[in-house]
């Protein structure tokens, strides 16, 4: 049994000094197999702000698994944006773009989903998929499979934002591969179901898609700060979304669900 912790949209240069550290007592105090940061690790992809996600990576008890997001290129600076998008990423965070974690029982695979050109909306084009696709066949029958991307697959009703292109063909592609849980960001709320539109055509598998809000910024969107808890066992993946209570100035179980991996459905 494997038990990960998935955190998203840290934004430093745009975070909140004050969840720092029960941020990292919480995520520590779990004692996580692995950790899982889903992109934006910056606000504005300064050196800065990459110095002080470093920092705060090196302070977690765990391996972590990151993959960028489009707030980890800079905006503003486009000769940097086009020629040098991810110097800094590279520099402070971590060479590989699209890394890969292999645990007891489960795989985790890390995909690039921004596009320098297209900042906001991102893309996953056919070589991205097909990497991905190739790293998720590693382990057993038994082994969870899942991807990590910056940018959502499928959007709650609750977003007005445009889904990345191709995000239909992607989905049915990752399902196709096996995948099982697919984590993301972006859009600083918190979800987690099956895919409310599957892809047609394809074998009847389903993945849970689960979103993390955003765990360290001020632009919260209405929600509060928080992460995502995994548990993964034989029959079921347990979920729960720890969230910050400003009362108690610690981040709390907020609420749970239950994936049943028999059956393909919640059960909880």
């Amino acid at each position: 049994m494997s038990r990960l912790i998935h955190l998203s949209d840290l934004h430093f240069g745009k975070d909140r000094p004050d969840l720092l550290m029960p941020l990292l007592e919480a995520v520590n105090g779990y004692d996580p197999d692995l950790v899982i940061i889903s992109g934006d690790l910056t606000q504005r992809a300064r050196e800065k702000e990459y110095r002080a996600a470093r920092a705060f990576i090196d302070r977690i008890n765990a391996p972590v698994l990151s993959v960028p997001g489009n707030h980890d290129i800079p905006l503003h600076r486009p000769f940097t944006r086009f020629l040098a998008p991810w110097r800094y990423y590279r520099r402070w965070i971590h060479h590989d773009l699209t890394p890969v974690h292999e645990g007891a029982d489960f795989v985790a695979v890390g995909i690039n989903t921004v596009d320098r050109f297209k900042w906001q909306t991102g893309k996953l084009g056919l070589r991205r998929l097909g990497r991905a696709c190739r790293a998720l066949s590693r382990g057993g029958k038994n082994t969870l499979r899942i991807a990590v991307c910056h940018h959502p697959l499928d959007h709650p009703n609750e977003t007005h934002k445009r889904p990345i292109p191709g995000a239909q063909r992607a989905l049915k592609r990752l399902l196709d591969c096996g995948a099982d849980l697919i984590l993301s960001g972006h859009l600083h709320i918190w979800h987690a179901g099956t895919f409310a539109h599957p892809a047609p055509e394809h074998d009847g598998h389903l993945a849970i898609q689960l979103h993390a809000g955003t765990s360290l910024s001020s632009r919260q969107r209405g929600e509060p700060n928080d992460f995502n808890l995994i548990d993964i066992s034989p029959l079921h993946v347990n979920l729960a979304r720890i969230s910050f209570d400003d009362a108690k100035k610690a981040f709390t179980k907020a609420e749970a669900r239950q994936f049943d991996r028999a059956s393909g459905e919640f059960v909880l």
